[in-house]
């Protein structure tokens, strides 16, 4: 499975959409139109599994405030309805992110083959160091 890709399901009264202007150039435009979305999503209050509640809670992303609300603003098109498609997007990459459960790793031992090796290594360049220092005539 994908991490873009989550079998987790959003139901959209969960997700709060409010259009702001936005920033940067458009000419008069930009100070007429609405274009910009920013999306808020309340992790505490929401329908997901707990676990992923609890990760998502425990990532340190800054567009996770302290309250448990993840705030995305979306603004590099021109189209209300792209940027809302573009918040929606992001929103379910985070939820992928957290809903993705690393494989635990098991501790192993260096072999004897690799301890020589680097050991030989710094030997090596201890050598070289050592032959670097003032040539006394």
């Amino acid at each position: 499975m994908d991490r873009d890709e989550s079998p987790i399901t959003l139901q959209e009264s969960e997700v709060e959409f409010d259009a702001i202007r936005a920033q940067g150039k458009g000419g008069q435009n930009v100070n007429k139109v609405s274009n910009a979305i920013h999306l808020r999503f309340d992790i505490r209050a929401s329908s997901l599994p707990g676990e992923i509640k609890t990760r998502l809670l425990g990532m340190t992303d800054h567009r996770i405030n302290a309250d448990g609300v993840v705030v995305i603003k979306a603004q590099t098109h021109r189209s209300l309805e792209k940027n809302r498609e573009e918040a929606l997007a992001r929103l379910r990459g985070l939820i992928a992110a957290a809903s993705f459960v690393p494989r635990p790793r098991r501790a192993t031992k260096a072999t004897r083959g690799s301890k020589e090796r680097r050991l030989s290594g710094k030997i090596r360049r201890g050598r070289v160091k050592a032959l670097r220092g003032r040539v006394d005539e």
